[in-house]
C-alpha cells in the first residue's frame, strides 16, 4: 500500500508551475519508484487575486504559516527565491518537522550551514540539487557518484545568461550592451542583470560546489569575482586569433596550499570541451585523482529542467521517509577552511594594452616582466588608428597572482603605457 505524502509549495512562478506539471504527468512513475502517493496540499503565492492553474485538491494561501505549521504537510518545496524572509520561513518549517527541498542557491550559499544545523537538530532532510546548474545533476554526482574520489579541481559554465551573451557576442560580432538587451527581451536575462553579468550568481554556485567537492566550509566572501561587462568584441576577436574562446568560468582548485575559487572571464583553448558549450547551456568539468576528467552538460535553467531537479530531490526525501533515514544525509565538512594565498595561486594571463609607439617602450615592459619572473607564451602587436600608438596582446606563462598584480601596478605607472584594456585568466594552452 502506498504511503500518503503531503507537500507544501512555496512559490508558483516558472519553476513552481513546472513542479506541479511534473508531479501530475509523472504521477504513476513517481509512485512506483517511491511507494508514495504525493499530493500538493497548499501553495504560497503573493497575489491571491491572480488566476492560477493548480490541482483541484490544492489550496492557495498568502500566509506562509498555513504551510509551515500545518501538521499534515510532510515536505516543503521552496522555489520562490529570496534570502532573509525565506530563511525565516524555512527555519520555522524545520522547527515543525518539515523536510525541505529548495532551488535557492543564494540561500544555500549564504545560510546553508545554519539550515543544515537546524535540520540535524529536528531530524529533517534538506536537498538542493536545483540550486546549481538547473537540470544537471551535478550536486548528486559529487556527493554520490564521485564520493570515493578526491576532487582536485572543478571548472564550469554555471550561468546561462552570461553564456548566452558571450555566445552571441562571439557568433554575431555584436557588443555587450546590444546582446544584453536581446537577452532581456527573450527572457534569458533579468530586468536587473547585475547578479548574472557581474558574476555573483555564478560565485554562489561555485561556493556550493566547493563546499561539497572539497569537504571544506568555504565562504562566498572568499571567492574572487569578476563579471563580463568589460569584455569587448575586440577581445573576443583577438582571443580567437590566439586560439582561444572567452567564457565566464567558475574555477575551484584544491591542493596542499589550500583552496582557491574564482569566477572570471577566462580564455579557454578552442578545443577544450567547455569552449563548445553555447547559449544558455551549462557544463561543469570535474577533475578527480582516480576518475580523471569528467564533464556534466545540460540546460542550466528553464521551467522543466529545473523542476526536474527539484522533483528528483523530492523523490530522495520520499525514499528516506519510507526507509526511516531522514535527517541523516548531511555530513559535516571534513577539513577546516584553508584559503590559498595569492602567492600560491598560479595562473596564466591574457593582457591587452595600448602603448606609445616609441623606442625603448618594449624594453621598459621587458624589465618589469623580468623583475617578476613573468614570461610569455604568446605575444603579438599591431598598429591602431591613433597616431603614435601600438596595441599589444600577450598570453603569459604561469605566474603567481601576487607577482602579477605587482607587475600590472608597475606597468600602469609607465609613461609609455596609455591604458590597459583587458586582463583575463587563461586556462590551458595550445
Amino acid at each position: 500500500m502506498n504511503k500518503a505524502i503531503t507537500v507544501g509549495l512555496l512559490g508558483l512562478g516558472t519553476v513552481g508551475s513546472g513542479v506541479i506539471e511534473i508531479l501530475r504527468d509523472h504521477k504513476e512513475r513517481i509512485e512506483h519508484k517511491t511507494g508514495c502517493n504525493v499530493t500538493i496540499k497548499s501553495v504560497l503565492v503573493s497575489d491571491m487575486s491572480k488566476t492560477r492553474e493548480v490541482p483541484a485538491e490544492t489550496q492557495l494561501t498568502d500566509q506562509y504559516q498555513d504551510i509551515t505549521r500545518d501538521p499534515e504537510i510532510d515536505v516543503i518545496v521552496e522555489v520562490m527565491g529570496g534570502i532573509d524572509h525565506t530563511l525565516t520561513i524555512l527555519l520555522e518549517a524545520i522547527e515543525h518537522g518539515k523536510h525541505i527541498v529548495t532551488a535557492n542557491k543564494d540561500l544555500v550559499a549564504q545560510h546553508g550551514e545554519q539550515l543544515f544545523e537546524a535540520c540535524q537538530k529536528h531530524h529533517c532532510d534538506l536537498y538542493y540539487e536545483a540550486s546549481v546548474a538547473g537540470g544537471i545533476p551535478i550536486i548528486r554526482s559529487i556527493m554520490d557518484g564521485l564520493s570515493s574520489d578526491r576532487i582536485t579541481k572543478m571548472m564550469g559554465i554555471v550561468n546561462g545568461t552570461t553564456n548566452y551573451i558571450m555566445t552571441k557576442m562571439a557568433q554575431d560580432g555584436v557588443d555587450f550592451d546590444s546582446v544584453l538587451k536581446e537577452a532581456q527581451d527573450l527572457g534569458f536575462a533579468e530586468a536587473d542583470p547585475t547578479a548574472d553579468v557581474d558574476g555573483l550568481d555564478a560565485a554562489r554556485k561555485m561556493t556550493i560546489l566547493s563546499i561539497l567537492g572539497f569537504s571544506m566550509p568555504y565562504s562566498l566572501e572568499d571567492v574572487d569575482i569578476k563579471g563580463i561587462r568589460g569584455i569587448s568584441s575586440d577581445d573576443i576577436t583577438y582571443a580567437e586569433e590566439l586560439g582561444y574562446r572567452i567564457k565566464l568560468i567558475g574555477i575551484a582548485e584544491n591542493n596542499h596550499n589550500g583552496v582557491s575559487v574564482s569566477v572570471e572571464p577566462t580564455l579557454l583553448p578552442i578545443q577544450h570541451p567547455l569552449s563548445s558549450v553555447n547559449d544558455e547551456f551549462n557544463a561543469v568539468y570535474v577533475y578527480g585523482d582516480a576518475v580523471g576528467e569528467t564533464m556534466f552538460y545540460g540546460p542550466g535553467a528553464g521551467k522543466l529542467p529545473t523542476a526536474t531537479a527539484v522533483v528528483a530531490d523530492l523523490i530522495a526525501v520520499l525514499k528516506n521517509i519510507r526507509l526511516g533515514t531522514t535527517g541523516t544525509a548531511y555530513v559535516q565538512p571534513q577539513f577546516p577552511k584553508q584559503v590559498k594565498a595569492k602567492k600560491d595561486q598560479l595562473t596564466k594571463k591574457y593582457i591587452r594594452l595600448h602603448v606609445d609607439d616609441k623606442a625603448g617602450m618594449l624594453n621598459d615592459l621587458t624589465n618589469i616582466f623580468a623583475q617578476y619572473d613573468l614570461s610569455f607564451d604568446q605575444f603579438t602587436q599591431r598598429s591602431t588608428d591613433q597616431e603614435g600608438e601600438r596595441e599589444l596582446m600577450m598570453v603569459t606563462h604561469q605566474v603567481s597572482e601576487e607577482d602579477f598584480e605587482k607587475a600590472i601596478q608597475d606597468i600602469e605607472s609607465l609613461d609609455s603605457v596609455r591604458n590597459i584594456d583587458s586582463i583575463f585568466r587563461v586556462e590551458g594552452g595550445n
